[in-house]
């Protein structure tokens, strides 16, 4: 499975004749989101910087909420979290997701702004690849995020949801969260290759060029 960054929270997931994109946002955010093609399209909650089906080709099922869904072989559970530290009363519901594919368990964490419960974290066990937001402000701070990794202990680990040039969304840059993760900053690369028998032993912390 390859796994492609285009800023903010928007992935895409593609293996053999299956992809899935996952938070495709808006052009009000300062980033160009390529015309993409999915057979699942997830959005982990309602804002307009997570929520831009309309920017995937026709033909996908959407997925928008908790729930178990399988389609053309892609396995998903949604997570009900919160979008902030008060049980969604500032900023709404956000939904975590779990996908597999190829045999490698994928959890896009969507824009959490909490530490999992004991519940959920039971719910994303057994993730190999997390996608985490990291640059505060309306998500996890980057000292919460590394809380979160440590909870859920994936193999992978790629940061989302922070400072890149052209974003116009205020927020912190990677540099913190690394620093937390007390790991020097990896070079980006353009995309991830993942293999379930290719997992590292420890947390490795991935770095992703957005695709623009």
């Amino acid at each position: 499975m390859d796994i492609f960054w285009y800023g903010q929270s928007c992935f895409r997931l593609r293996g053999r004749g299956v992809a899935v994109v996952m938070d495709p946002y808006g052009p009000d955010i300062g980033l160009t989101l390529p015309r993409l093609a999915a057979k699942m399209v997830t959005v982990s909650h309602e804002h307009a910087d997570h929520s831009n089906v309309k920017g995937v080709r026709r033909g996908a099922y959407i997925v928008q909420g908790p729930g178990e869904y399988e389609v053309g072989g892609v396995f998903c559970i949604g997570v009900p979290t919160f979008h902030d530290a008060k049980k969604g009363k500032e900023r709404g519901p956000n939904t975590a997701y779990v996908i597999e594919i190829e045999g490698v368990t994928v959890c896009h964490l969507g824009d959490i702004g909490h530490l999992p419960t004991q519940e959920q974290v039971e719910q994303l066990d057994g993730v190999d690849v997390l996608m985490v937001p990291v640059g505060g402000r309306t998500v996890l701070s980057a000292s919460k995020a590394a809380e979160v990794v440590a909870m859920l202990e994936p193999a992978i680990v790629i940061p989302m949801h922070y400072r890149i040039p052209e974003l116009e969304p205020q927020m912190d840059g990677v540099a913190r969260f690394l620093r937390e993760m007390a790991v020097d900053a990896p070079d980006p690369i353009e995309s991830l290759r993942v293999t379930k028998s290719q997992l590292p032993q420890e947390t490795r912390v991935v770095l992703l060029e957005p695709k623009q």
